[in-house]
């Protein structure tokens, strides 16, 4: 068996001794991993910790047999009902996301390809005998049928990709504030087309209280 020569906390050297005594002393408290030493075979004084045959001294305990796979289980669990709570809303606010692209879509084709001739409509108008109502009508075309109208729909498909992006991040529990702001744009109104946002008043109420549930298991 190997002998040591050991420096003490006095700074004085000790041995040599075995290697029984060597790990009696780590024991006792009486040497610790930085503490140093050399074999015989050792040209300079090293800490104990680095000694292959004392790597069982210094290895951490393990935990007692049965804890940690039940530990497994309880969080493989809390995360299983957290993911079932937020399926459903999140599932609702990509379909809501996916009609409010569709129907945004649409009116951007219809605005830019098939936009009806503002002037005959001006016309229709004038024949009802109302200046008020015709002010206002007309008003309204031009918003829904010109720049605005095209820019409003844009905007709607923006914030529908980001509400989808957001419900499928909520699915599969990643990034907390990125699901719950698309679960906080999906109850505002007039950001997305009205049969867009119906569904998505619903499931976007219904995933915040799921989101505030389920906050613990995000990562």
């Amino acid at each position: 068996m190997a002998n040591y020569t050991i420096i003490g906390g006095d700074g004085k050297q000790y041995g040599p001794i075995t290697e029984g005594d060597l790990r009696k002393w780590i024991a006792e408290g009486r040497l610790n991993g930085q503490s140093l030493a050399k074999a015989e075979s050792d040209a300079e004084f090293r800490p104990i910790s680095t000694f292959p045959e004392l790597a069982d001294v210094f290895a951490p305990a393990a935990p007692p047999p049965g804890i940690a796979p039940v530990l497994g289980a309880a969080g493989g669990e809390e995360r299983k009902a957290a993911l079932n709570k937020v399926r459903v809303p999140a599932i609702g606010l990509m379909i809501s996301a996916i009609i409010s692209v569709v129907v945004a879509a649409w009116n951007l084709i219809t605005i830019i390809f098939f936009a009806p001739n503002l002037q005959e409509y001006s016309s229709i108008f004038q024949q009802m005998n109302n200046p008020q109502f015709q002010e206002m009508m007309e008003k309204m075309m031009h918003f829904v049928y010109g720049p605005a109208g095209i820019a409003t729909d844009a905007f709607q498909i923006i914030i529908a990709i980001l509400i989808f992006t957001g419900a499928l991040k909520m699915m599969n529990l990643r990034s907390y504030e990125f699901a719950f702001a698309a679960a906080l744009l999906s109850v505002i109104p007039c950001i997305s087309p009205c049969c867009g946002w119906v569904p998505g008043l619903i499931f976007g109420i219904w995933a915040l209280g799921a989101l505030g549930n389920a906050k613990p298991h995000f990562s």
